[in-house]
């Protein structure tokens, strides 16, 4: 699911002009239906699928093959409505990594990929697949992203604020200690639904997880593809799953790596998130305590504990570097309840701010963890515009209040935060409507399933939940608590992968895998491109 920010400190600032939304007043024109196929040419300012690796394949060896192939992209028309095929449409942003095999046997057709989100573009992960995977087995696919309604360079795409303006540290505290900051709060929440709802009247009725898996069976069928096989990470679990509850027999093969709750959407899932992001902080903590000797932050849990929230506490009278307040800080440290990849270099910038009272680093690891900007906000918006719209949210504050004091109590980590990126949901201007009703026919091919035993974002509970539906269904659990294991670095879970995606075969039942190694501590923060999951981090969003 969506990466936890202290947005809602950000609220603060709502720019009277909104870039991008000149003509988010008026509903487009109505175009009519074509289905001559898609035309793909060359991407404006897109990397090479080598570079979404950081120049490494997933594990850390190098690649030493030919260069990756080039990236094409497309534009696809799909109505605004699916109930009205014929009426208004938008458009959706593809691109493709072609295989390499001639159209023969050897060809396994097209993988489509989403990162979940909901608000996280899809393009990126095309070109991460496609240099993870290992070559023969790339080269038998076309690996295909897209940027679902609304996101990214599908047109429109939404934006609701300034982002600049938005963003702009220092925010208030999310965590509110009087009437007035949550007052405050509330306000700004009420002020950023307002301006959505203002801005694209015409396009949040529309905004949802059926419509958005009826785009892709729209896809499917503009890319000459009778069936198609689909990857998807986090909240792309759930699109996945109702796009195989839809279009059964459009599926090829389903892989649903971290998936969400069915059972929670959507209210009760960030509750949820929000008892298990407090466990893995505990887990980053409990790791900085057993290599004190390095950190010198503490020699128990206990001991980090008070000194992280004392830090945080420090930084709401005196942000470090005039930028870094306890809402920027929620921000930067929040990544590391998504992947342990990043404890060293958090580890390293607190003690140093701490132990030494050096900003940098604590500036730095914000910049590089913690920073928003224009993108972020178009993946906010089409965030809420989902999950507002595809379920009912309590519409009484109060009942929000009851529910967040008491969490708050117990995981104070992530409670507030949370609720305020989802509070504008409490007044957005287009009610919740009814999910939809998942259910695996078993008429569905063998799915495999992914999830990592401890993660925050998509708690293993969940993922059995989704499990019961689909009985075609097979997890592989690793024992770590990373969010998206696949393509990661873990050699047991990518053999397991590729065998899947080579000709369906799945695990055992009850297999699983172990979690790679714990990170080592070190000195200083790293300067090395990215490990194999703080890169996958980064292109499935958070």
């Amino acid at each position: 699911m969506k990466r936890i920010v202290g947005i809602v400190a950000a609220l603060a600032v709502l720019a009277v002009g909104t870039a991008g939304t000149e003509g988010a007043l008026a509903a487009p024109a109505p175009v009519p239906q074509a289905h001559a196929g898609l035309t793909w040419g060359p991407c404006e300012k897109e990397a090479s699928a080598d570079d979404a690796l950081g120049g490494a394949k997933a594990g850390g060896t190098a690649r030493a093959e030919a260069p990756a192939p080039a990236v094409e992209c497309a534009m696809v028309r799909v109505p605004l409505d699916h109930r009205e095929p014929m009426g208004q449409t938008i458009k959706i942003a593809l691109n493709r990594v072609k295989g390499s095999v001639s159209r023969d046997h050897n060809h396994l057709g097209t993988l489509l990929v989403n990162p979940g989100g909901p608000g996280a573009s899809g393009r990126e992960l095309t070109k991460y697949v496609a240099a993870a995977l290992p070559p023969k087995l790339a080269a038998r696919y076309d690996i295909v992203g897209f940027d679902p309604r609304g996101v990214g360079a599908s047109e429109p795409a939404l934006r609701c604020v300034d982002a600049a303006e938005f963003y702009k540290p220092p925010r208030a505290d999310a965590v509110p200690r009087t009437k007035a900051d949550e007052q405050l709060l509330l306000d700004r929440a009420r002020t950023y639904a307002e301006r959505c709802g203002n801005l694209w009247a015409w396009m949040l009725p529309h905004m949802n997880t059926e419509n958005a898996a009826r785009d892709i069976d729209r896809i499917r069928a503009e890319l000459g593809e009778r069936q198609i096989s689909y990857l998807g990470y986090s909240y792309g679990t759930y699109l996945g799953a109702a796009y195989a509850t839809l279009f059964p027999e459009r599926v090829k093969r389903l892989v649903l790596d971290s998936s969400v709750d069915p059972k929670a959407v959507w209210y009760e899932a960030n509750l949820a998130q929000d008892r298990s992001f407090d466990r893995r902080h505990r887990d980053f903590l409990t790791w900085a305590a057993e290599n004190n000797k390095v950190y010198k932050l503490g020699r128990t849990v206990k001991q980090t504990s008070f000194a992280w929230y004392q830090m945080r506490s420090r930084l709401r009278e005196r942000p470090a570097g005039g930028v870094v307040g306890p809402s920027e800080l929620d921000d930067t440290f929040a990544v590391g309840g998504y992947t342990d990849a990043v404890w060293p270099a958090l580890a390293q910038a607190w003690s140093r701010y701490v132990r030494k009272g050096e900003v940098e680093q604590l500036v730095n690891a914000y910049k590089q963890h913690g920073a928003r900007e224009a993108d972020d906000e178009n993946g906010y918006a089409v965030y809420l515009s989902v999950q507002c719209r595809d379920a009912a949210w309590p519409l009484d504050w109060a009942d929000w209040r009851k529910d967040m004091t008491e969490l708050h109590r117990r995981a104070p980590f992530m409670t507030w935060p949370n609720a305020w990126y989802n509070a504008p949901c409490a007044f957005w201007s287009v009610p919740g409507g009814t999910p939809v009703k998942l259910q695996g026919s078993r008429d569905l091919p063998p799915i495999l399933m992914v999830q990592s035993k401890g993660d925050a974002a998509t708690p293993y509970v969940g993922s059995l939940n989704m499990r019961r539906l689909f009985p075609t269904s097979r997890m592989l659990v690793e024992s770590g608590g990373n969010h998206g294991v696949s393509l990661a670095g873990n050699r047991c879970v990518d053999r397991a992968l590729a065998d899947y995606l080579t000709d369906g075969t799945l695990p055992r039942p009850g297999a699983a895998c172990p979690a790679l190694p714990s990170p080592r501590p070190a000195a200083r923060m790293s300067s090395g491109l990215p490990q194999s999951h703080e890169r996958l981090t980064e292109v499935i969003g958070r």
